[in-house]
């Protein structure tokens, strides 16, 4: 069995791609994809993560959990999909000990002992640090920016050390990677890919967020043109989303408000671009994958 987990990044999808993944969930039971409920597994496992902390689990663990979680028989699965963008920490403590995420390491070799002998992937979304960050913050009590990023200069984050880190001490997890502000153009691809299935089938809800930055008159002929060409391939179609979209964008609804302290338009002109030579660090990082328009 493959267990699929996806763990944010926070203030990414905000569990939009779960619900994604639960609105074709039905379709795909009888293929052994399972697709739980959030309420079945997401406080059982962070109890039992912070009851193990970093301790080896006991060899029923595995299927104690897996009782709670399913309904069915874990024997007839071939993948199991969970998703918690809690998983590494809630947003008060992201940047606890000064850098992102610190107990990453230690919750994913836990979960990979307690499902050892099943292949386990991580997926996650990440966001320009520039729009990432104030959203972030905005989703915590603390009162001061620099008491939430615990002394880390935000000029000096980087999602790649994140990444490094994880590899480092799990050379074999495969990590599959997006980029927030492409997500629109990979909805589609993102959900079938967690679920394991063919990137040319047919799903429910595959333009969810494409439609929520389009006009209703681009969405149309967007539609229009897919009917007329049904033999395009994923690659185009995004080629031609992005065409449309800079028709019929709506502006308000990709454009960000960012309201921090010392933070002008050159201090976010510089942390986005950090991000994007970030990114190509990331790219190279073995064992990771980074989802684009263009692949």
């Amino acid at each position: 069995m493959q267990v699929i987990l996806h763990t944010g990044a926070h203030k990414t999808d905000d569990d939009r791609l779960l619900k994604g993944l639960l609105r074709n969930a039905e379709a795909w039971r009888h293929e052994g994809v399972a697709i739980p409920g959030p309420s079945n597994y997401r406080t059982l496992l962070t109890e039992a993560l912070n009851k193990l902390r970093g301790g080896t689990p006991d060899p029923e663990t595995r299927d104690v959990l897996l009782d709670a979680i399913l309904k069915e028989d874990a024997g007839q699965l071939s993948r199991l999909v969970l998703s918690n963008e809690n998983f590494f920490s809630v947003p008060k403590l992201m940047f606890q000990n000064g850098y992102i995420y610190h107990r990453a390491e230690e919750r994913l070799t836990t979960l990979s002992q307690v499902f050892q002998g099943n292949d386990l992937h991580l997926f996650m979304g990440l966001r320009d640090p520039a729009s990432f960050l104030p959203a972030a913050f905005a989703a915590t009590p603390h009162a001061d920016f620099a008491a939430f990023m615990e002394g880390l200069d935000p000029m000096r984050f980087r999602w790649s050390d994140l990444f490094r880190r994880i590899r480092g001490t799990l050379p074999d997890l495969p990590i599959t990677l997006w980029c927030n502000e492409d997500t629109p153009f990979l909805w589609g691809q993102i959900i079938r890919e967690m679920a394991g299935i063919a990137l040319s089938r047919k799903i429910t809800g595959a333009f969810d967020l494409y439609s929520q930055i389009i006009s209703r008159e681009g969405m149309q002929r967007f539609r229009a043109f897919l009917k007329e060409n049904p033999t395009i391939t994923e690659r185009q179609k995004r080629r031609v989303m992005i065409a449309f979209l800079d028709k019929y964008a709506l502006d308000d609804k990709i454009e960000e408000e960012l309201d921090l302290p010392g933070w002008d338009g050159a201090y976010v002109d510089m942390l986005t671009e950090i991000y994007e030579d970030d990114l190509e660090v990331i790219a190279g990082i073995e064992g990771v994958r980074l989802l684009t328009p263009d692949t």
